[in-house]
């Protein structure tokens, strides 16, 4: 093709090109209206492919240059050219690459003046075409002898400049070696940054430099450093250093010269390398200190200042140490950021703060002046952890992101342990504290209380569980703290941070207790749900010391348990058995069974109702469930060897479950809560559970088919798990029945529903099949439901969902790779039916089958699955090849052009059918990964393509 570097004077619609440009144009207008979603689509898809068209070059060369074409049309015209440089210089013939160039840098000759849109789409093109056209051997000074001369098109180059390092530096999807990209991006970069300098600093002391070309050079030059391209020596010999200072003192430039003194400082962070560079910068930096306190009322300029001083604070830390004398006046200015009142300011200070102590941990001695800094630094922190004294002026987001900012802060207390010592860092808090107590109840606010014991829970973490000097007093001080939900709250909060120190210092258990249970009884939500996280945490801990406490919970249950909140209520059964699974088995089996009876107790009352089931009842139920659920997980197995007192339980407690379960399976909540308690029976039995496990199942298949609910089938498949192996007729013919009738179901419900409905049923359907065949392989292959299953798990494929097209594809590897399907001398007896079973849903299945596989893998399928698709189409390519060359031509047709090109499909079709003609199965693997290399980058590029948005 060819590029015509002349404007058109003529009209568009007179060009012989104007069918095309009328269709783009057509195209374009939609997004002028209010279109409806099925116009914008097609117009949209319409744009994508054809900007992926060999003809897009001639048609947008023709509108670029055109002077009647419209505003939206020129604008698509440069972002095309700019996705073409990057994924179809290919379709160009290398003699029309130079005549290309040429095209492009006409353009940019014409917008001179703007749209600035359509010139940085022209710039993007260029650098993308400069870097993988050598021929173009002096691309940057081409391009300044072409702008740089004239005032008037130096906004251009100075634009061209900018993007060039962004572009070489950051544009991933530009197809070239990295042998050729180290070539060029030196030539392009490393070759000119001296010539870079040059210009910018020649420009910046131009006579009438206005203040928008003085931004465009801030910008460049940040540009130039954020690549790492700009020598340091030299760059602190050009006036641009000083200059860049200077214009801190613009309205104008502040933002612009902010941004450059920051990299200009990170660029300098191979001390050793560039002290002649800090040497000048440092003193620079120092001198912006007097600005905090002159403009303290512009947050803006502060924000500025901080992210200064911050940088220089990480880039400098070691010489701060090494030089504390000179560069001190560093922290004492990032120390009076982190005490500014605006909290959008301050967190630009903390990773300073937490290097710093970082490096402070390694040394054996530092000047007192860095503990200074952290004894003020965890002041004012505190200060800043206070909440405003009218909460009702904070809107519900401001509220909320205020609280996980005051988690933040604490980390940066964290950072003062380090420093200061946990001890010296509670001890101060504390003495807040009592410090405000001293004057009195009326002469407090909460917030001062409130504050230093949340600096106390966050600083919980860095505690010596052995200390015996501020944790006393903190726990001594708790009982006397002011009474009030906030209060309360962040007390109760301490409590669970400091367990691990209270099970070594067991006598203050009662009197947490007091505290813990008297927070339950508090009207404030979030109070009680403290104590129920302060309860769990100190008898996860203290279990040991709580086992004699054991009657008091389990009376505090039936009495003030009741009351609670399920969430506090279910804090309190996980706290128990905590306790519990620190007793002796025999013990423990008794405490469980006398916890786990109030519960069963329950059940079987409702189960046993005549009269109608009211929502709450049954709501209370599945409460309890929850309550079991939780106790039983904490608890956990007790071995092969049951103790006595749950010898019969897994049989009294099935009696109990089938009666519910067959009552009341219609209700979704309670069939999810009770299947995950049958879950956890199966752990706590052990091989007991064997001796209910038909029944349960039996009882599951019923539910599943009344129902469709998918926890049937889950915890059904936990049982073929379990007991897989086990050869007793009466359970493999369970497994049998349902195999069979689970299936029968499934494909019920997806001759009903779009199977997009059912995700949930399909993978625990699809997790049920994966445990017959590893388990139970003799009823998987052999049942009649073995084809429906095959079909159902290929609907499963077409969803969105990764967990189920995981799970869907491992099954069908484990079906294609059994080993039942190599060739044997004395295959096992049950081999012949199990290979013969697999063939013959191949021969049926087979076209449609390999079709949903390679339409996932170019389509939806997830990233990491392609490994077990070529293991797959391996397994297929080997036992099926002559079906596969016959099968493959129609289902490459049926393929998506947008995520699979012509060219691909065919280049695809020509490798496997190479590779089965010649035996070579293994070559399969290569073709699936250049089918899916080449299906993701056309989808990558119909992401990231720019499309014109007027």
């Amino acid at each position: 093709m060819r590029f015509d570097h002349e404007p058109r004077q003529s009209s568009i619609m007179a060009d012989n090109q104007s069918a095309n440009i009328q269709a783009l144009l057509s195209a374009l207008n939609v997004f002028t209206r209010a279109p409806d979603k099925t116009s914008l689509e097609n117009a949209n898809s319409w744009l994508q492919d054809f900007q992926h068209s060999p003809e897009a070059w001639s048609t947008c060369n023709v509108l670029l240059l055109s002077l009647d074409a419209p505003p939206a049309a020129k604008l698509f015209a440069a972002q095309t050219f700019r996705s073409k440089v990057t994924y179809d210089l290919h379709q160009v013939d290398p003699s029309n690459l130079l005549p290309l160039r040429d095209t492009l840098v006409t353009a940019l000759e014409r917008y001179q003046s703007g749209p600035k849109t359509i010139i940085t789409q022209l710039c993007l093109a260029l650098s993308g075409l400069a870097l993988q056209l050598p021929a173009w051997d002096n691309a940057l000074q081409s391009i300044v002898e072409t702008f740089g001369a004239n005032p008037a098109t130096v906004p251009v180059l100075l634009q061209f400049l900018t993007i060039l390092p962004e572009e070489v530096s950051g544009n991933t999807r530009i197809p070239v070696t990295d042998d050729e990209y180290r070539e060029r991006s030196t030539k392009l970069l490393s070759d000119n940054s001296e010539q870079v300098l040059e210009l910018l600093s020649m420009y910046l002391q131009a006579t009438g430099v206005t203040h928008a070309v003085q931004s465009q050079i801030f910008d460049c030059l940040r540009s130039w450093l954020v690549a790492g391209e700009i020598d340091m020596p030299a760059f602190g010999k050009s006036p641009l250093l000083a200059f860049a200072f200077e214009a801190l003192a613009s309205e104008v430039l502040f933002d612009s010269a902010v941004d450059v003194v920051c990299e200009m400082i990170h660029e300098t962070q191979e001390i050793d390398d560039n002290m002649p560079v800090i040497e000048l910068i440092v003193p620079r930096v120092i001198d912006l200190k007097s600005r905090l306190e002159d403009q303290k009322d512009d947050p803006e300029k502060i924000r500025g200042y901080a992210k200064i001083f911050a940088e220089a604070g990480e880039t400098y830390r070691l010489l701060i140490l090494q030089h504390t004398d000179t560069f001190y006046p560093i922290v004492e200015a990032i120390g009076q950021c982190s005490a500014y009142p605006d909290l959008d300011i301050v967190p630009i200070t903390f990773p300073f703060w937490m290097r710093l102590a970082q490096t402070i941990g390694k040394k054996t001695t530092i000047s007192p002046l860095f503990g200074e800094a952290y004894k003020a630094l965890m002041g004012v922190v505190i200060r800043h952890l206070h909440f405003p004294p009218d909460l009702a002026s904070m809107t519900g987001q401001e509220a909320d992101n205020f609280r996980s900012f005051r988690h933040v802060m604490g980390d940066t207390l964290k950072d003062c342990c380090l420093v200061l010592g946990a001890d010296a860092c509670l001890l101060s808090a504390y003495g807040l504290i009592t410090m405000a107590l001293s004057r009195g109840p009326q002469s407090i606010s909460w917030q001062e209380i409130e504050a230093p014991l949340f600096a106390m829970r966050s600083m919980g973490a860095e505690i010596d569980v052995m200390d015996d000097t501020a944790v006393p007093k903190i726990m001594d001080l708790i009982p006397s703290l002011p009474i009030h939900p906030r209060v309360r709250y962040a007390a109760l909060l301490i409590i669970s941070r400091y367990t691990e120190w209270i099970n070594r210092h067991p006598d203050y258990i009662a009197y947490q207790l007091q505290y813990i249970s008297a927070g339950f009884e508090d009207p404030d939500s979030e109070v009680s749900a403290a104590a129920g996280q302060a309860l769990k945490y100190l008898c996860q801990d203290c279990k040991q010391h709580l086992i004699e406490f054991l009657p008091t919970l389990h009376t505090f249950l039936t009495t003030t348990g009741t009351k609670l909140s399920q969430d506090d209520r279910r804090q309190v059964y996980e706290a128990i058995a905590y306790v519990i699974s620190a007793m002796s088995m025999e013990k423990a089996a008794e405490s469980l069974r006398t916890f786990s009876l109030d519960i069963l107790s329950q059940i079987h009352a409702i189960s046993s109702k005549s009269t109608a089931v009211t929502k709450q009842e049954l709501k209370e139920v599945g409460y309890g469930l929850e309550n079991l659920e939780v106790m039983l997980h904490v608890v956990g197995p007790f071995g092969d060897q049951l103790p006595a007192a749950c010898q019969n339980s897994c049989q009294e407690a099935w009696s109990i479950f089938d009666i519910f379960i067959s009552k009341f399976a219609f209700d979704y909540d309670t069939s999810e809560r009770v299947t995950r308690v049958l879950r956890h029976g199966i752990t706590l039995f052990g091989q007991g559970s064997l001796t209910v496990a038909s029944s349960v199942l039996s009882r599951m298949v019923t539910s599943f088919e009344a129902t469709g609910f998918p926890s049937f089938l889950w915890i059904s498949g936990k049982f073929v798990g379990r007991f897989g192996h086990e050869s007793d007729p009466v359970l493999r013919n369970a497994f049998q029945n349902l195999y069979e009738r689970a299936t029968n179901k499934v494909v019920s419900l997806l001759q009903s529903k779009d199977s997009r409905d059912i995700p949930d049923v399909l993978e625990d359907y699809v997790q049920l099949l994966l445990q017959l065949i590893r388990m139970a392989p003799d009823v998987f292959f052999q049942s009649s439901a073995f084809p429906l299953a095959f079909r159902a798990t290929m609907a499963a494929l077409t969803l969105i969902h990764s967990d189920l097209v995981f799970a869907s594809l491992d099954l069908f590897r484990d079906i294609l790779t059994h080993e039942s399907l190599t060739p044997s001398s004395s295959p096992p007896p049950k081999f012949p039916i199990y290979s013969s079973a697999i063939k013959s849903v191949m021969e049926k299945e087979g076209f449609e089958f390999v079709g949903c596989i390679l339409s996932g893998l170019v389509g939806d399928f997830p990233e990491d699955s392609t490994a077990v698709v070529v293991t797959i189409f391996r397994a297929v390519a080997l036992l099926w090849s002559t079906q596969l060359v016959t099968w493959l031509p129609p289902i490459l047709q049926q393929l998506p052009p947008t995520s699979t090109p012509n060219q691909v499909k065919q280049q695809f079709l020509l490798d496997v059918t190479n590779s089965l003609n010649t035996a070579q199965y293994d070559k399969v693997k290569y073709s699936i990964l250049a089918l899916h290399r080449a299906s993701r980058k056309a989808r990558d590029r119909r992401r990231v393509t720019p499309l014109n948005q007027a």
